[in-house]
């Protein structure tokens, strides 16, 4: 089932070793079966998070046991030229060292749920594009994608991996200098921290190659809004199902969390698959404290056809 192709996510910031396989425990698939029970019958909305991607390796920011991160805001990218120059040599770091992400068989689950049709949708907060490396359709990538970065000023795309050439151009020797000096640490999101203020200050940085301007990931960062096109899609997604299923986020953000509320004011079932709290807990029907991959293996297949 989880055979993918190497690197078909292009996220290239998986430092962690991919889980295998495992089975939900008996306790677990007694509340998966009240699970089914909900969802049999009728397509439901998915929305997922970081913790569905960490069995490919990818850390995150907030599961049980992450060490404590310090994300850029979009705040601090567009505030100063230093703080971009910090962010891309680290991101060219995490970009160009770490193995590419496979999807899991949490992926691979969803995207069996959308063929026998039980998704109306899948909304995503993950940037990783592995949902479509296992052959997802209907996905909405409310974060945007990692495999891309945007041009501030003329909105222009760019291919990450062609980034990657360019800035590999403009700073020729500048992974070896990184790997001798031995002071890099791999974080979430392709991100890199790096000790060494000397290597930082010597990063080149690319522009865009159409008018010059900002290029940034084409993802939202920690302090930016989602635009308002993919708010107005899924609430739409789950606005035409009748329940919505959490799978690997813990609701910090509202961006998450908005849809969770929403369901639960309109009356429709929530269902929370994750490890560890979130702060939907209060408004879901059912909540599983297990691992997402195994629990949506098991909907995908115990689920009746429909």
């Amino acid at each position: 089932m989880a055979g993918g192709r190497h690197g078909v996510g292009l996220t290239g910031f998986a430092s962690m070793p991919p889980s295998g396989p495992s089975h939900p425990s008996d306790e677990d698939v007694r509340v998966l079966e009240r699970i089914a029970a909900v969802l049999a019958g009728s397509p439901f909305a998915l929305l997922t998070g970081a913790g569905l991607s960490t069995d490919s390796g990818i850390p995150d920011y907030r599961s049980p046991g992450s060490p404590p991160r310090s994300p850029m805001t979009y705040q601090d990218f567009v505030r100063s030229a230093a703080n971009r120059q910090r962010y891309w040599a680290r991101n060219h770091i995490g970009w160009s060292h770490l193995r590419h992400a496979d999807p899991n068989a949490g992926h691979y689950a969803a995207a069996a749920l959308e063929r026998r049709g039980y998704l109306s949708g899948l909304i995503t907060q993950n940037v990783d594009r592995l949902h479509q490396g296992a052959g997802s359709v209907n996905v909405i990538d409310l974060h945007g994608r990692y495999d891309q970065v945007v041009c501030l000023d003329c909105a222009r795309t760019y291919p990450r991996q062609f980034l990657a050439a360019v800035l590999a151009e403009l700073n020729p020797d500048f992974l070896e200098r990184a790997d001798r000096s031995g002071l890099v640490e791999m974080a979430p999101d392709a991100d890199a921290t790096v000790e060494d203020r000397e290597l930082i200050g010597s990063f080149v940085v690319a522009v865009c190659p159409a008018c010059g301007g900002t290029l940034k990931p084409d993802f939202v960062y920690f302090g930016e809004s989602v635009p308002k096109d993919r708010v107005e899609q899924s609430y739409a997604v789950v606005d035409d199902s009748p329940a919505l299923v959490v799978a690997g986020s813990s609701l910090t953000v509202m961006s998450g969390l908005r849809f969770v509320r929403h369901a639960a004011k309109v009356g429709k079932p929530v269902i929370i698959i994750n490890r560890g709290p979130t702060r939907g807990d209060d408004r879901a029907l059912i909540k599983l404290d297990a691992g997402v991959s195994e629990a949506l293996a098991w909907l995908a297949a115990e689920l009746p056809p429909l």
